[in-house]
């Protein structure tokens, strides 16, 4: 199921940071989700702001056991 607003693909979105975190280039997986939470707040679409709010913790998370102390074990305030 393809999740729209009137000018953002959210799914197409997520689909886009997922390619960029398999690639390693978390900067850029950052920056689209960031983009698309901006969209849909602009828009007032609640759903699609917390779908890139899961989608920046699932990068952050991603980043954690990838490079965090003790891998995955970092001390991030919730």
């Amino acid at each position: 199921m393809t999740v729209t607003n009137d000018s953002l693909d959210i799914e197409a979105e997520a689909q886009r940071v997922a390619a960029f975190v398999e690639r390693g280039n978390y900067h850029a997986a950052y920056n689209i989700a960031l983009s698309g939470l901006n969209a849909c707040r602009r828009a007032d679409d609640q759903a699609g702001v917390d779908r890139f709010i899961a989608i920046i913790r699932d990068l952050v998370d991603t980043l954690d056991n990838e490079f965090g102390s003790k891998s995955g074990q970092a001390d991030i305030p919730s």
